[in-house]
């Protein structure tokens, strides 16, 4: 009986160790072994339970989150997905470099602390980096310019530090640059991958001036809002004329804002809150839903090519003259939905006292150099005052 208990151990042990070999052959064992120290180096947060399904005595190409290709790793997107998921928490380790056939690398939002390793610039095959809304810090490796194949590079809402490498600007494949939301400083690098269609840097603490040449003209998406960035930009934007979206407000940019920009395919123009001067002339009728170029130093007259804006924000700017009949008319058909002309030194708008502004419609026109035609609530930031001060109007003027 003893022998039989012996001989049964024995081959159990034989059959534990050959599953084990086969987990082997079915992946290249550098790459079994770096799963292992990623393993070891992360773990879910309470409420998550991604790693439930990393059984090293099973084949980790079945892993949540492993995807291979032949006996190699080429995807690997730690966490749950889902939404609302908690994530997970830990380190990268500096090992996953010798996931030589990887691809595409991601981590879900959670709690990932700590600097990216320098490692990654050894994953030459990596064509997309996302990993955002965690907790890391510290600069981003001037090696990842040596991912020449690198398309998306999302390190968006972390608490990353120094500058924008320059060398990631020069990376020719880029179509995603996603870094808004961490504590960059520096300048912004110029770009010169064609294939940019999203740079979205937002909300960190850039500073100088863009390159005349640094943002391709297939460009899309740009973001540069609640930054420290300065000079003019009229030459590049006029240059980038597929642009859907546009955000360069709270910054320190100066100079004149291009007409031909209201002809692009904008769907939101966010340039308010900078130092922008001058008039602003429209080349044809302007279709863009939302227009913002309030609290600059904008001047002259506005244009009736804005009468077709839905949301139409010019306030807090030196506009003078009076407003366009075209913009009562479209008022009271209810076409526009926002007008807000408040602080600057408009002198009239031809409007009947009498006439009911449509509810829909939010209209405000105090502190101009004019006596108001009709009651209007306007918001509370545009303070008491219902008129500018004769004083200011007549320095204006003069």
């Amino acid at each position: 009986m003893k022998r039989f208990f012996t001989e049964a151990y024995a081959y159990g042990a034989v059959l534990m160790v050959s599953h084990m070999i086969t987990a082997y052959a079915m992946l290249d064992p550098i790459d079994f072994l770096t799963l292992q120290s990623i393993r070891k180096s992360m773990d879910d947060l309470p409420g998550s339970n991604y790693f439930a399904s990393w059984d090293f005595t099973s084949d980790p190409c079945n892993f949540a989150g492993v995807y291979c290709d032949a006996d190699r790793v080429i995807a690997l997107n730690l966490g749950d997905p889902r939404a609302g998921s908690p994530g997970l928490t830990g380190r990268i380790d500096p090992a996953i470099a010798k996931l030589s056939s990887l691809a595409e690398f991601t981590i879900v939002p959670g709690r990932i602390f700590g600097a990216l390793p320098h490692t990654l610039s050894q994953l030459k095959n990596l064509r997309f980096l996302a990993i955002s809304r965690n907790f890391l810090s510290g600069e981003i490796p001037a090696g990842l310019g040596e991912l020449r194949t690198l398309q998306t590079l999302d390190l968006s809402f972390n608490q990353l530090t120094g500058s924008i490498p320059f060398v990631v600007g020069t990376l020719p494949s880029l179509s995603n640059v996603i870094l808004c939301h961490n504590r960059l400083s520096g300048s912004v690098p110029p770009f010169a991958s064609r294939a940019l269609t999203r740079l979205d840097l937002k909300h960190n603490d850039l500073s100088g001036s863009l390159s005349p040449d640094g943002l391709p003209p297939s460009l899309q998406y740009l973001s540069l809002s609640w930054n420290r960035i300065s000079g003019p930009v009229d030459g590049i934007l006029s240059r980038l004329n597929r642009l859907n979206y546009v955000d360069l407000s709270s910054n320190r940019f100066t100079g004149s804002i291009p007409g031909i920009v209201f002809s692009f395919p904008i769907s939101n123009l966010q340039l308010q809150r900078n130092e922008f001067s001058g008039p602003v002339q429209p080349l044809n009728e302007v279709t863009i839903p939302t227009v913002d170029l309030s609290f600059n130093r904008l001047s002259g007259g506005i244009s009736p090519l804005f009468a077709t804006v839905s949301n139409l924000y010019l306030n807090n700017n030196r506009f003078t003259g009076e407003v366009p009949g075209s913009f009562v008319e479209r008022l009271l058909s209810a076409s526009i939905e926002i007008l807000y002309l408040q602080h600057n030194y408009l002198t009239g708008i031809e409007i009947d006292p009498t006439v009911e502004i449509p509810v829909s419609t939010s209209l405000c026109l105090q502190y101009n150099c004019m006596v108001l035609p009709v009651e209007t609530p306007c918001p509370f930031k545009a303070g008491r005052q219902k008129t500018r001060p004769t004083t200011q109007c007549v320095q204006w003027k003069g």
